[in-house]
């Protein structure tokens, strides 16, 4: 029997969000882009209640990172990667080859770049903060453009170091 799954659709400064949550948590965050339906939709589920509590904080900039019950589904090296975007610092940015190396396969930076591209939970696992060698931006799923909006957004309330 299938696992039953509930979907809502949620304004954002990125345009529409399509959220996906189970009984375990949730499962998929999607930016729909400017031509996706911006008619908000399934938000009077409680699944999605914390979720878009902590989604509006964070882009309001009170919020960088979140602590939501997941339940992403993929592979298991996948979901290792997944996890480890976690751990990348509001504000800052790893490049694949520093990310592979951090997961302890540093020769994996393809295969991890591949599994950020399967990442179904934008923001929330926030692969926009793995970039290529030399900073650059490289694909993201959502659009660079999205991607760029993030890492911006994220650098004007990312805590400033002391001097």
């Amino acid at each position: 029997m299938a696992d039953p799954t509930w979907r809502a659709t949620a304004p954002s400064p990125l345009g529409p969000l399509l959220l996906v949550a189970s009984a375990r948590g949730l499962r998929g965050l999607s930016l729909l882009g400017p031509d996706g339906d911006p008619a908000p939709h399934g938000l009077e589920n409680p699944a999605f209640a914390e979720p878009l509590r902590q989604l509006a904080q964070y882009f309001r900039g009170a919020r960088t990172a979140f602590d939501l019950p997941l339940d992403p589904l993929g592979t298991p090296f996948q979901r290792q990667v997944w996890a480890s975007l976690r751990a990348i610092p509001f504000g800052s940015t790893q490049s694949y080859s520093q990310q592979a190396a951090a997961l302890g396969r540093p020769s994996a930076a393809r295969a991890l770049a591949s599994a950020c591209s399967r990442n179904p939970l934008a923001i929330v696992l926030p692969c926009h903060r793995v970039v290529a060698a030399h900073g650059a931006l490289a694909g993201y799923r959502w659009g660079l453009a999205a991607k760029s909006w993030l890492l911006a957004h994220e650098a004007r309330g990312a805590p400033k170091a002391s001097s």
